[in-house]
Parts: structure tokens; sequence; C-alpha cells
């Protein structure tokens, strides 16, 4: 099973509210999901990131991809270069 590590959009209308989330890349954007691994929300000045550590780089081991702005989120928390640095 291809696994995605992804945003779920939660909140109301013009107020978005994200979960990180990892799902089956199949799965549709808000549809079921295997874990919850953190949020983003864009609406705060700054923004507040908040991503599990842990299980962020457990599920990266594991082969889960992150997608675009996920793996910017991840980047400005450092978790990309603790995994890129266990890679090594």
């Amino acid at each position: 099973m291809a696994t995605k590590i992804r945003l779920k959009r939660m909140g109301a209308k013009k107020k978005p509210f994200y979960r990180v989330v990892v799902a089956d890349a199949r799965s549709p954007r808000d549809g079921r999901f295997i874990e919850e691994i953190g949020y983003y929300d864009p609406a705060t000045n700054p923004a507040t990131i908040k991503i599990d550590e842990e299980l962020a780089l457990k599920w990266l081991g594991d082969g889960a991809k992150p997608s675009d702005t996920v793996k910017s989120l991840l980047q400005k928390q450092g978790i990309m270069e603790k995994f890129a640095a266990s890679r090594k």
C-alpha cells in the first residue's frame, strides 16, 4: 500500500485549518486516513505548525511520501534534515 503524508482540510468556509495525516494514496483528500501526526493553522500570525517528530520520522522511514506542502512544513520544523541524516 502506497502511503502519503498530506493535509486534511478542516475548519469553516474561508477559515481553513489543516491536519497533517498519513493516508493511503488512493483515498480522497478529506477521506479516510491511517494516522494523524500533527496540524497546521495558516490563519494565525505567524502560522502555527505542530508535527509529532517521532511519528513523522517513523512514517518517512516506512516509505511514506510527503506532499509538496507537507514537505515544506517538515523542512521548516527541521524534520527532513533529521530524516536525511538518519539515511546516511
